[in-house]
């Protein structure tokens, strides 16, 4: 859509078609200096994929990414009071302005409808069977991400800066990734010549998927790689003490998936399970530890580590600065 089409107004409820179009001119206004300001930042780290809006305006409930060409559009439910009809055509107007702002095509905008949640523990939730993916690129690697079938896309913008760490301090160590997902941290772990670089996580699907992106950056076929289908919680009772140089750990707030023996709580959990990894960690060695749950204290005082230190904000990127509803530990035995 180009600056002289307008917005079609023609379906939008009746209720104060007046007050409608002033809302909508003000996300407009609010999209267009969000988009500028992170756009220049963006270009000017040489950034593709980066996340443009997040609810900023309470009328306009949406979380809206960037992956390269193409639109991820998640619409938070919220209680209103359109008819469906109204709704819908309240959403495919707003679609029209993040298109005009945005300069995309309409066929390019992927939406998503979710419950507001404060963690990722419906990241692995099934929505569609569409399965398209596309290639996107961070830091010169290469990521499949599917904007269509699941909640979250494959690939995690707020741990841009946390992969980049990882991959600056893992040349010749021995890397787990645990709670791997689509094993975005195992690409940037085997990318910065990583020892051997082992992949944990309790879904096939996911493992397929990190399989693929290490195919798709051409580090498959090496014997130095390892993905494992297994329960994390029970996967660390089985190593040896001294396996690993570096861990990353980034495990959902709560799992109570058939496939596990004993159902995962983060906040109850976070101390055994990070005394697991020391454990199975050389001396000296590090510790990446992440977790989405809002109200979480970390139990220091329990956790046999030697040093401890809260990265949240260092590793807070320019898109997410104050809108981060994460928590990251950088842990030394």
């Amino acid at each position: 859509m180009n600056e002289e089409e307008t917005i079609s107004q023609e379906n939008l409820p009746t209720e104060s078609k007046a007050s409608l179009a002033e809302k909508l001119i003000m996300f407009e206004n609010r999209l267009v200096k969000v988009y500028k300001h992170k756009g220049k930042l963006a270009r000017r780290q040489h950034i593709q994929c980066f996340r443009v809006y997040d609810n900023d305006l309470n009328e306009f409930p949406f979380c809206i990414e960037l992956y390269e060409d193409k639109v991820y559009l998640a619409e938070y439910l919220k209680r209103h009071a359109l008819t469906d009809e109204e709704h819908e055509a309240w959403l495919e107007t707003c679609i029209a302005v993040i298109c005009k702002v945005l300069e995309v095509k309409d066929e390019n905008v992927f939406i998503k409808q979710r419950k507001r949640k404060s963690n990722r523990q419906d990241q692995y939730e099934k929505t569609g069977t569409q399965q398209e993916y596309f290639t996107v690129q961070e830091n010169g690697l290469k990521f499949l991400v599917n904007l269509t079938d699941y909640l979250d896309t494959g690939l995690f913008l707020d741990h841009r800066i946390t992969r980049k760490m990882v991959m600056d301090q893992c040349a010749g160590k021995r890397v787990l990734n645990l709670f791997a997902y689509t094993g975005s941290f195992s690409v940037y772990a085997a990318a910065g010549k990583a020892a051997s670089v082992t992949t944990v996580d309790l879904s096939k699907t996911y493992l397929q998927w990190a399989e693929d992106n290490f195919a798709i950056n051409q580090f498959s076929n090496q014997d130095n790689y390892h993905f494992i289908h297994a329960d994390v919680k029970q996967y660390l009772k089985t190593l040896e003490p001294n396996s690993f140089d570096l861990v990353i750990m980034d495990p959902p707030t709560f799992s109570n998936s058939k496939r596990m023996k004993d159902f995962l709580d983060i906040q109850r959990d976070h101390a055994e399970l990070l005394n697991d990894v020391l454990a199975a960690t050389t001396a000296g060695g590090t510790i990446y530890f992440s977790t989405n749950f809002t109200r979480f204290k970390i139990e220091t005082e329990k956790i046999n580590a030697t040093s401890v230190k809260d990265i949240t904000k260092a590793t807070t990127p320019f898109d997410f600065e104050g809108k981060l509803k994460r928590w990251c530990y950088f842990m030394t035995k």
